[in-house]
């Protein structure tokens, strides 16, 4: 388990600063309403063996977005709008691992030892290829980090 990311963040046999807990990582987004939210979800579902998994934004939404809510309950048998809302990133705890979903103008900041852009568009107004296209890279990228935390 010894690579660039679990070293940064001080990893080691399962803690992280000598305190016994999982990285946190934080998805993050301007309106924490889509992507990140996406990715909370996904990261719950298949890495909670190997992180927590939190989203936020520096601005919120009133809901979630309605396409990610019907395309997860379909693809992955999640409802986002039981288990999720829309935050603020000092809503919050301090993350370990910042994941940037693509702001494509300024991305929030967050301090962390450790973070990524993943650079994904967002399929807001979009078809639901474009959603599921999304949905699934992001799958993707979660069990890719995933794997190089466990």
């Amino acid at each position: 388990m010894n690579n660039e990311i679990t070293t940064i963040i001080n990893y080691e046999n399962g803690c992280i600063d000598g305190v016994e807990r999982k990285p946190r990582v934080a998805f993050v987004c301007v309106h924490n309403s889509c992507r990140s939210q996406i990715a909370e979800a996904i990261g719950k579902k298949l890495a909670s063996d190997a992180f927590e998994s939190y989203s936020a934004g520096t601005e919120v939404k009133d809901q979630i977005n309605q396409d990610a809510v019907r395309l997860m309950k379909k693809l992955h048998d999640i409802d986002m709008e039981r288990t999720q809302f829309s935050k603020l990133v000092s809503d919050i705890p301090a993350p370990d691992i910042v994941i940037f979903m693509g702001c494509n103008v300024h991305c929030p900041y967050l301090p962390s030892k450790y973070n990524e852009n993943w650079g994904l568009d967002d399929p807001t107004g979009k078809d639901d290829t474009e959603f599921i296209e999304t949905i699934q890279l992001i799958e993707k990228k979660i069990l890719q980090l995933r794997d190089k935390l466990i």
